[in-house]
């Protein structure tokens, strides 16, 4: 399981490991962010993905399944 985290940074939007000291990869946008954080856990095999809204608050979580899973969970909300 591998979870990362889209959050602001100087150049844009960045994708964290949340034990990282650095971003995985810097975005121009939040969308971009969000789809490749999406790849990062699917390719290691599903986790959780948290997004923080433009004032530093989390606004939204989400758990990516693994990619290569028959029978995903699905989150209930």
């Amino acid at each position: 399981m591998s979870d990362r985290y889209v959050v602001r940074h100087e150049n844009g939007w960045a994708v964290r490991n949340p034990g990282g000291g650095r971003a995985s990869s810097v975005h121009d946008t939040q969308a971009q962010a969000i789809d490749r954080a999406r790849k990062i856990i699917r390719n290691d095999g599903g986790g959780e993905l948290r997004i923080q809204g433009r004032d530093g608050r989390w606004r939204d979580s989400d758990t990516v399944p693994p990619g290569n899973d028959p029978f995903p969970p699905r989150d209930r909300r």
